[in-house]
Order: structure tokens, then C-alpha cells, then sequence
């Protein structure tokens, strides 16, 4: 068997392999080594995920690659929310604690790396300016209806929205999460390609793995119907096994954290980390190809999905659920969100960036991974 088939054959049966485990496993709580075995089989299922993402990607280009990897990711983390919500105590901040997270390791670690990737390898990372900064620009406008105002709103007690208020949240942000697909799909759809950086610059374009180039024309050969098909569906429960095992390992997490002696919101973070690998994964692989813009739709199409999907559905549960619903960023998640944003407008404006503005996003998820574990 040559090392493609071999490697075909086992991104088909990892996932495959890890939906067995999490149909046993769920509803557990495994001990040290048997969450051990399963995370390795959560390995296997987000490396397979990367796969079959970039095959599909390839079947259907840019940008809907990385939009469908990125709504896929979060529609599951949606549901992952939920659960935890309706089935746990004292989630009152779950929600905002998990958007949070995620837009952190979007904006700082997924773009952080990306830039850095590519900026060590070709000397500068390109990007389309106009892609990057309208996706950035939805984000901020997201993350402050949801995340920022609640701790200034006067209708409700606390750092939470009033039912009208929520309502009118959750509909901005499927209005502004729908025009932006739109406008990134449809309208203005070159923005959001890769960038050719032209002869001489030190960078190639590089094929995503997959196909080969048997027409010689320079460029990888889609994927069969067929194929991108079969892709789909094990894209689709890899993923589902991604944030099953992740749920799953939620318990030795937890007892790992409250062994160090660190606040339990953290094990929001991690779960997060984890939720979020395959699309690290993928962006890195993509800028490694000199395919910046193309990490960027990844990290800030999955901040954008994680807050325009996630509200709407946390507003819809909220009609079921039990308790408050703190929206509302604390005064040191706010400061970092907005040193965040500050330093992704500075980034994206040139439409190039030195591996000094990767180490700055990388340095602020130090930060906020620092400041979780010590508040």
C-alpha cells in the first residue's frame, strides 16, 4: 500500500474509531488512563477533521473552505453549550466565558501563529487588506453587542440583557453574520482569496493536500464528487467527535483543574482550546502554503460564527433554562479585547505583516491564558 493510500485509509478510520469510543465514553467519567487513551483518539479524529476540511475546501474553493470548517466547528460548540447549560449547575457565565475564549484564541492564537508560519518561511505575511479588515470589523461589531454592552445596559440588574434586549442581540447578530457570508461568498468573494504575492518575493503557491496535479497545470486537481462527498461526511463526525470527547474529558479536566488549584472557568478555556484545534490546524498548514488570507477567513470566520451563532441559540435556550445569563465581559476581559482589537487593526491595515506582529498576538493569548488562570 503507498503512503498516500495508507494515509487515506487512516483519516477514514479515525474518525470513524472515535465515534465508537465517544459512544462509550459518553456519559462517563474516565479515570486518568482511560482519558488518556481517549485523548488520544481525539488527536485522531482533529488531525482526520484538518484532512477531510481541506479536501472539501478544495472541491468547493475559497472562501467557502474555510467558512464551511468554520461553521461546522461552531455549530457543534453551539450544542456542545447548550448541553453543559441545561444539564450543569452554576453555568450562568458558560456562554460568555466560551465566546470569550474563542474569540481570543481566533484573534490572537489562530491569526497569531498563521502570520507568524508565514512570515519566518516567506519573510512577510500577505494578505488582502479589504478581506481582513471587513471579517475584523464584523467581529469587533459582534463582540461588543453582545460581550460589551450588557456590563453598561440599566434594564436589567447586572451584567446581563433584558429579554428585549437579548432578543434584539441575537437578531443584529444573525443580521450582520449573514451579511457578512453574503458579502464574502457572493459580493465582493476576491477579497477573500489568497493573495498572489508575484515572482521573486521568495513564495509559491502551494496546492492544499489532496489531489495531485496529473493535468501538469500547476495546480492540485479537485477532488471527485464522490470524494469531497465521502469527505463531508467524515469531515462531519470527526467533528462531532472533537467536541464529544472533548465533553467527555471535560471531567478529568475539571478534576485536573481543581487539583492545581485554578478557577473552574478555566476548564471553559480548555475545552475551547480543544474545540478549536482543527481549525489552529488548518490556518497553520494554510499559511505554511503561503495561503495567509485564507487562515485569516479561518480565524476570523470562526470568531465571527462563534458569536453570530452562539447568542442567537444561547437566546433561544435561554427560554428553557434555569438561572441568569451574565453576558457581560469582566473589566480585565474587556481591556484585553480591546488590546486585541487594537493590535488586529494595526496588523491588518498594511496587508503584509512581520513575524513581530505574530509574537504580539501570540504574547496577548499568553495574557489571557495567564490572567484565566490567574485573575
Amino acid at each position: 500500500m503507498s503512503t498516500r493510500s495508507a494515509w487515506l485509509s487512516w483519516t477514514t478510520l479515525a474518525p470513524l474509531a472515535a465515534i465508537v469510543v465517544l459512544a462509550f465514553a459518553w456519559g462517563h467519567h474516565p479515570g486518568t488512563f482511560a482519558a488518556v487513551g481517549i485523548g488520544i483518539f481525539l488527536v485522531g479524529a482533529v488531525l482526520s477533521a484538518v484532512h477531510h476540511a481541506e479536501v472539501v475546501a478544495h472541491r468547493v474553493g475559497e472562501p467557502f473552505g474555510s467558512l464551511l470548517l468554520a461553521v461546522a466547528v461552531t455549530v457543534i460548540e453551539v450544542a456542545l453549550i447548550v448541553t453543559l447549560m441545561l444539564g450543569g449547575s452554576d453555568t450562568s457565565a458558560l456562554a460568555r466565558d466560551t465566546v470569550f475564549a474563542a474569540v481570543m484564541i481566533t484573534l490572537n492564537g489562530i491569526a497569531g501563529l498563521s502570520l507568524l508560519i508565514a512570515a519566518v518561511k516567506y519573510r512577510m505575511a500577505v494578505f488582502n487588506p479589504e478581506g481582513a479588515g471587513s471579517a475584523l470589523m464584523t467581529v469587533v461589531a459582534l463582540a461588543t453587542l453582545t460581550l460589551v454592552l450588557p456590563r453598561f445596559t440599566t434594564s436589567h440588574p447586572g451584567p446581563e440583557f433584558s429579554s428585549a434586549q437579548l432578543t434584539f442581540a441575537a437578531v443584529a447578530s444573525l443580521g450582520l453574520y449573514g451579511i457578512f457570508v453574503f458579502t464574502q461568498t457572493v459580493k465582493h468573494r476576491d477579497f477573500f482569496l489568497p493573495v498572489s504575492t508575484g515572482p521573486g518575493s521568495g513564495s509559491v503557491d502551494r496546492p492544499v493536500s489532496g489531489p495531485v496535479d496529473e493535468d501538469s497545470d500547476g495546480h492540485a486537481d479537485p477532488p471527485s464528487d464522490r470524494a469531497a462527498l465521502a469527505s463531508l461526511v467524515l469531515l462531519i463526525l470527526g467533528l462531532v467527535a472533537v467536541v464529544g470527547l472533548a465533553k467527555v474529558e471535560s471531567y478529568p479536566i475539571e478534576d485536573g483543574v481543581d487539583f492545581l488549584g485554578f478557577p473552574h472557568s478555566f476548564v471553559g478555556v480548555v475545552i475551547a482550546l480543544l474545540v478549536l484545534l482543527p481549525e489552529s490546524i488548518a490556518a497553520g498548514r494554510a499559511a505554511a502554503q503561503n495561503r495567509v488570507q485564507t487562515s485569516l477567513n479561518l480565524a476570523y470566520g470562526s470568531a465571527m460564527a462563534s458569536i453570530g451563532l452562539t447568542i442567537p441559540a444561547i437566546a433561544v435556550a435561554s427560554i428553557w433554562l434555569d438561572g441568569p445569563l451574565v453576558l457581560g465581559l469582566e473589566p480585565t476581559q474587556m481591556v484585553l479585547l480591546l488590546v486585541s482589537v487594537i493590535v488586529s487593526i494595526l496588523t491588518v491595515v498594511p496587508g503584509r505583516s512581520k513575524s513581530l506582529q505574530g509574537f504580539v498576538h501570540l504574547s496577548l493569548l499568553a495574557a489571557f491564558v495567564f490572567l484565566a488562570i490567574n485573575p
